[in-house]
This record gives structure tokens, sequence and C-alpha cells, in this order.
């Protein structure tokens, strides 16, 4: 999961070697938690955070074969 969020987000960004993606794994879901330079925020949020909102949507549908819930927290 994390390969597939560092494919869709690297295009996006203008530093993509500061890309972290780090995984929190609890019992009943895990959270993906998304840091991007400081000047790649806005990119990866987007007008009224439709692009955010894209990028979970795939996350979310790619981690459906798990039995855990899927979260991405965008810094």
């Amino acid at each position: 999961m994390k390969s597939l969020i560092e494919t869709i987000v690297e295009p996006l960004v203008d530093h993509p070697d500061a890309i972290v993606v780090t995984e929190n794994e609890e019992e009943n879901k895990i959270v993906y938690h998304l840091q991007v330079h400081e000047n790649d925020v806005g990119k990866v949020i987007g007008k009224n955070g439709r692009i955010a909102k894209s990028i979970r949507t795939v996350v979310y549908a790619a981690g459906m074969k798990s039995n855990k819930k899927i979260y991405l927290d965008i810094m």
C-alpha cells in the first residue's frame, strides 16, 4: 500500500524525494501518514481537498481486500 501511495503522489509534487509514507497498524485499522515537502502540501490536497479525496478513494478501494479499516492522513 505504501508503494501505491508513493506512486500516486510522486507525479504531483516538485520534491518527490521528500515523500515519506509511514504505516501504523492497530487491531482493527491501518493508518498511513503521508508527509511531503512543505511547498507541495497544497498540490497534494488540491482545491477544496479534491485531490486528497481522490487519493483516499483509491487507497480505500485498494484496501478493501483486508479486513481492517484503512485511513490516510496527509501532513
